[in-house]
């Protein structure tokens, strides 16, 4: 609203200069003259320069909005094509735009692919380097401090779920049964904890798997372990290892927050190829939450969202209380990662 009052009294004064001119160029009276017309009621109730301010005043109005209407226009489509280059990841020049604009947008969008890709270089000769330095040494740590905790801990909870189950049921309506069933919950509550955590142990390393076949092993391995309900859908899709491997350990961080905080009765896991797109998406019906609450920026689904940046993919996460979470990652496919088209699972 500022710009278009600063504009239109801008071109209020620059026509009522040139009005002027015109007056003292064209139109040979006096000074008095001038007044007296000026001033003149005689055609209508107002005077004439009373008129033509208005008029010029009103033509100014309605320059400075149709100004200002199509620059609005202009930035909303420049903002569109901004957000199809971060949430697409392409550009298409559009004949609505300058050719100025077009070619810095280009420029900007070659900009990013260029710092993708040396992302994803950098990231696939560090996760190499990692996996000849140290992986088999952290694979065997993780494997055996696993399965101490499923040994020890996870039995010993598990037994004590049951047992307080048994005196819970014989307990009746006693004034003891309550505290029992708080104890209970808190119980089956560390169980959760527990397995949560025995997934962040489990190896994140795919080896010699594809990201399929290692997903469909955790997925098999995880509904053996929980009572709510796991389905997947798992696609081959041919991506270079540091992608697959990041994708895999984003699997693993949602579904440990699952196990945490959802309380879901149902989890839903894809893995799909789409129109050049890799995506993964993991969606549960819990108890969600909300968008502005500081649980989407906590360290699990921060920790999504950076692994997602590292390998040149968008994270989004939608959640609502009540009603569930969707994480959902998705990442281009170079052409230099397929090798043969037949190799995929169109859907």
């Amino acid at each position: 609203m500022k710009a278009i009052i600063g504009r239109t009294l801008f071109l209020t004064l620059m026509f009522s200069g040139l009005v002027a001119v015109f007056f003292y160029v064209f139109i040979d009276l006096s000074v008095e003259e001038y007044g007296r017309l000026l001033l003149n009621t005689e055609a209508a109730d107002m005077p004439l320069i009373a008129w033509l301010l208005t008029t010029i005043f009103i033509i100014s109005l309605g320059i400075s909005s149709w100004m200002n209407l199509n620059n609005r226009t202009r930035e909303n489509f420049i903002t569109k094509k901004l957000e199809d280059l971060h949430s697409k990841q392409e550009f298409i020049t559009s004949n609505k735009m300058r050719k100025q604009t077009n070619h810095s947008i280009e420029q900007l969008y070659q900009v990013l692919e260029a710092q993708r890709s040396s992302l994803r270089r950098i990231t696939d000769e560090r996760v190499e380097a990692q996996d000849k330095i140290i992986q088999e040494r952290i694979v065997q740590e993780r494997q055996r401090l696993a399965r101490e905790l499923h040994d020890s801990v996870s039995q010993q909870l598990f037994a004590a779920s049951m047992l307080l189950s048994a005196i819970t049921e014989q307990a009746n309506e006693g004034p003891i049964q309550k505290p029992l069933l708080q104890v209970e919950k808190m119980v089956q509550q560390a169980q959760l904890e527990m397995r949560a955590l025995l997934l962040h142990l489990r190896p994140a390393a795919l080896h010699n798997q594809t990201l399929a076949k290692g997903l469909e092993e955790l997925l098999i391995e995880l509904k053996e372990k929980v009572t709510f309900d796991i389905r997947h859908r798992l696609e081959e899709i041919q991506l270079s290892k540091g992608a697959e491997d990041h994708l895999f350990r984003i699997a693993q961080e949602t579904l440990s927050n699952t196990l945490r905080h959802a309380q879901a009765t149902e989890v839903e896991v894809l893995l799909i190829e789409r129109d050049g797109l890799s995506i993964l998406r993991v969606q549960d019906n819990g108890v969600g939450f909300k968008q502005d609450d500081g649980k989407g920026g906590s360290y699990g689904l921060q920790n999504v969202r950076e692994r997602a940046i590292e390998i040149g993919g968008s994270c989004k996460i939608v959640s609502v209380p009540s009603q569930g979470t969707i994480v959902e990652v998705k990442l281009p496919i170079q052409k230099g990662e397929l090798s043969d088209d037949s190799d995929l699972v169109s859907g």
